[in-house]
């Protein structure tokens, strides 16, 4: 998803549905930096909370090992100054479990 689409999204929710919460954060410490959008909002399936999360992207992938027995494996990446990922991430509300459970992929949105 793209960032032009994620705001029409969020344009459709704030017309349709009436909005619990929404705000955004950053992570400075993962993967190079990821900011996350969030909106909480009540339709006919409940509560609905989407995420959309922005990473640099990763341009590279380095990985340090030995080949002696029991030795670990370490993986140091490489993240993109310029070039960014999206990501869009759905979940409702579950009154029984009280935490938000994530969709499934079943073709609703």
């Amino acid at each position: 998803m793209h960032v032009e689409r994620w705001k029409d999204l969020l344009d459709k929710i704030r017309a349709d549905f009436e909005v619990e919460e929404a705000d955004n954060y950053f992570l400075p410490e993962e993967h190079g930096g990821t900011e996350v959008e969030y909106i909480v909002f009540d339709s006919h399936l409940g509560l609905v909370k989407l995420e959309f999360i922005t990473k640099p992207k990763v341009i590279d992938r380095k990985t340090a090992y030995s080949n002696r027995i029991g030795s670990e494996v370490e993986i140091e990446y490489v993240y993109s100054d310029t070039e960014k990922t999206h990501e869009l991430l759905a979940y409702r509300w579950g009154n029984s479990e009280e935490e938000w459970l994530p969709f499934e992929n079943n073709g609703i949105f």
